[in-house]
């Protein structure tokens, strides 16, 4: 069973960093484009970043220039780094992931979620 696992969240303040990992396990033949979304209280869930396999990577305007997603395919983590935090910047950070495993074939996976909170 595939599962996705993220940690690195917490609690900083305004201009911050913050690195996001998310840990794929079970028995996996392979990733496609991996990503990172994230919710706030009251608000529907958004894209963050993505990241293709050979390491395309696509941004939300309101992160770009802040944060950075890479991918080590060989440790089966993705990353998020995310710098110059602002408090809107808060929300739970979710990883997701198009994996392709036995019996299931090619699916999208989630992880539980992460919270981050940035203070001001």
């Amino acid at each position: 069973q595939v599962q996705l696992v993220e940690s690195g969240g917490g609690s900083v303040q305004a201009g911050e960093s913050l690195r996001l990992s998310c840990a794929a396990s079970g028995n996996i033949f392979s990733f496609d484009t991996m990503g990172w979304y994230r919710q706030a209280p009251g608000k529907q869930r958004e894209t963050v970043a993505s990241i293709t396999r050979g390491g395309g990577t696509n941004y939300a305007d309101s992160v770009k220039g802040r944060f950075t997603v890479s991918r080590d395919n060989a440790k089966n983590t993705l990353y998020l780094q995310m710098s110059s935090l602002k408090p809107e910047d808060t929300a739970v950070y979710y990883c997701n992931g198009n994996i392709a495993a036995p019996l299931t074939g090619w699916r999208q996976y989630w992880g539980q979620g992460t919270q981050v909170t940035v203070s001001s």
